[in-house]
């Protein structure tokens, strides 16, 4: 069992325990309004003992950022695999609570139900603030890929189970990897991250928000 120690001794197979039991609580059912109004990228940047987390609200038929908010706070988490939202929640909680606007929904730059114990940063996420959230990431952590008959699309499979989705959303580029966060279907999040996905291979909302911590961390380096 590993352990670092802080204020206290922390274990990571407890965490993991954790994990898993906060994995039976995702509703992976649409919770969303009938219409769409506002959807949020969650992404955090590190430097020198400091995370930096951005929230990116936008305009969802438009796609145009309407609002954002950052938060800069220690690190208290080390880098530890699959137990990547123990660090990152601190932070983006930091950042969410600013928003003066209520996002109808998230996307997290990470995994949700796509994670070896099922509960990845974009399920924490959901489950703590109690919205919808989709973790869309840049590299696939488990899962074997199922193709579908769209040439876009391919689902991941671990251990029988479908966890999430393989989307190719700009020909030519690298895939990103979907999944369910919180209060929604997987059929859903892939219908969104499609739309939300037009200049670049990832969606517009996490680009905006890594684009905006990404400005942050080079303030504060700066500074």
């Amino acid at each position: 069992m590993s352990t670092f120690k802080s204020k206290s001794v922390f274990s990571v197979e407890r965490a993991h325990k954790t994990q898993l039991q906060l994995s039976k609580q995702i509703i992976f059912e649409d919770k969303l309004p009938e219409k769409i109004r506002f959807i949020a990228g969650v992404d955090v940047a590190y430097l020198k003992g400091k995370s930096i987390s951005a929230v990116a609200v936008l305009d969802y038929d438009s796609l145009k950022l309407v609002e954002s908010k950052t938060a800069c706070c220690k690190t208290c988490f080390p880098y530890i695999p699959t137990l990547l939202s123990f660090r990152e929640l601190p932070p983006a909680l930091a950042s969410i609570r600013n928003l003066q606007i209520k996002p109808d929904l998230f996307l997290v730059d990470g995994q949700g139900f796509a994670h070896p114990y099922r509960c990845g940063f974009a399920s924490h996420l959901g489950l703590v603030i109690r919205r919808p959230t989709i973790g869309v990431a840049k590299s696939r952590l488990i899962g074997e890929v199922k193709r579908l008959t769209k040439r876009d699309v391919a689902f991941l499979k671990h251990k029988g189970e479908v966890v999430g989705a393989m989307i190719t959303t700009k020909r030519g580029h690298k895939p990103v990897y979907v999944s369910v966060g919180h209060m929604v279907t997987l059929k859903t999040a892939i219908n969104i991250v499609k739309h939300c996905t037009y200049h670049n291979r990832i969606p517009e909302p996490v680009l905006k928000a890594h684009e905006i911590a990404a400005l942050a961390k080079r303030k504060i380096n700066n500074a």
